[in-house]
């Protein structure tokens, strides 16, 4: 049986904030046990990035899909996977768990709850890189969508652990998680100032994959239900 709408927002501010306290907290312990090797933090800050990704798509998926990210759900209620009363209730909530998850993340590690990133992270190849790790990201959800499947999680967790090394912004793709990571002046943040261009790009990049993947795939909208795992009976129709 459907969960209630407000059961599924819960879900989705639950997952973020366990999304972005494996993201900011693994960042901290990183950066604490690396030794200055600024290769090894990212790597430990990717692979349990990873891990907790797919955890937590296997968790909560059944339960509101598991987006955990405001331009998933922006982008699947264009192609009315939900509804855009369920989108206005899955950002908030999305936005809200990230900035919990931050605050989280400082206090378990015994930092300021809120603490103001320094980390300069602009220019066009960020911009550049936050495109491309969000379009990809949504290229893999939309062809994942056809299939009712647990390897969704693998597949999106896989994505991101790889895009933390192949694009230059180590691949925030994610609108709630860069406004959190804003509220912490360690290994994961990023400057405010900066925050606005990452957005820009993140939504400029969920939109093109989405748009393409309308064309390559006419039969999209009836399958659009499915992002990222099945959390209805039966899959969302046109129209719904």
């Amino acid at each position: 049986m459907k969960s209630t709408l407000p059961a599924r927002a819960v879900s989705e501010f639950l997952g973020t904030a366990f999304l972005v306290a494996a993201v900011v907290g693994s960042g901290i312990m990183a950066q604490r046990l690396a030794g200055g090797n600024i290769g090894l933090a990212l790597l430990a800050n990717t692979v349990a990035t990873g891990a907790a990704l797919v955890a937590l798509i296997l968790a909560f998926g059944p339960i509101s899909g598991a987006h955990l990210n405001p331009v998933v759900s922006l982008c699947d209620a264009i192609e009315r996977g939900i509804s855009w009363r369920e989108c206005a209730a899955y950002i908030p909530a999305q936005f809200a768990g990230g900035i919990t998850g931050t605050i989280v993340a400082n206090a378990m590690f015994s930092l300021p709850l809120i603490s103001i990133s320094s980390h300069v992270r602009s220019g066009p190849a960020q911009f550049l890189s936050e495109f491309i790790a969000t379009f990809g990201l949504l290229a893999v959800i939309w062809g994942c969508s056809r299939f009712r499947s647990p390897m969704v999680s693998f597949a999106v967790g896989g994505y991101i652990t790889a895009a933390y090394w192949f694009t230059a912004s180590t691949s925030f793709a994610n609108p709630a998680v860069t406004i959190a990571r804003c509220l912490s002046n360690t290994f994961a943040g990023i400057r405010p100032i900066d925050a606005p261009l990452f957005i820009v790009a993140q939504l400029a990049g969920g939109l093109a994959a989405t748009l393409l993947f309308r064309w390559m795939v006419p039969s999209l909208p009836a399958t659009a239900g499915n992002v990222l795992l099945a959390h209805d009976e039966k899959p969302a129709t046109v129209g719904r």
